[in-house]
């Protein structure tokens, strides 16, 4: 399947703290999430290991948001979470 990343979801990624590459790999290896109306979400959780507006996370987790048109995938919006989760 085609994955189309829209405009605003990649300024969001970069305000959020991921990128086209994280987008593209929580589609194809993510686990699906809920999501509102007859939107699709997928997560991943990420290493993250630094310091993100003053405060250390050691991980992030990635959520995008997307829609399916015939056979390709079109994002909505991406979100970006800081902080631990179980593997």
């Amino acid at each position: 399947m085609q994955i189309r990343i829209e405009p605003h979801t990649l300024q969001r990624a970069e305000e959020r703290g991921t990128n086209a590459q994280e987008i593209e790999d929580v589609l194809r290896t993510g686990t699906d999430v809920p999501a509102k109306g007859s939107r699709r979400a997928k997560a991943k959780v990420y290493p993250f290991g630094q310091v993100r507006l003053g405060k250390y996370y050691e991980q992030k987790r990635v959520e995008v948001i997307y829609t399916v048109e015939g056979e390709t995938i079109v994002t909505v919006t991406v979100y970006v979470f800081y902080g631990r989760w179980e593997e």
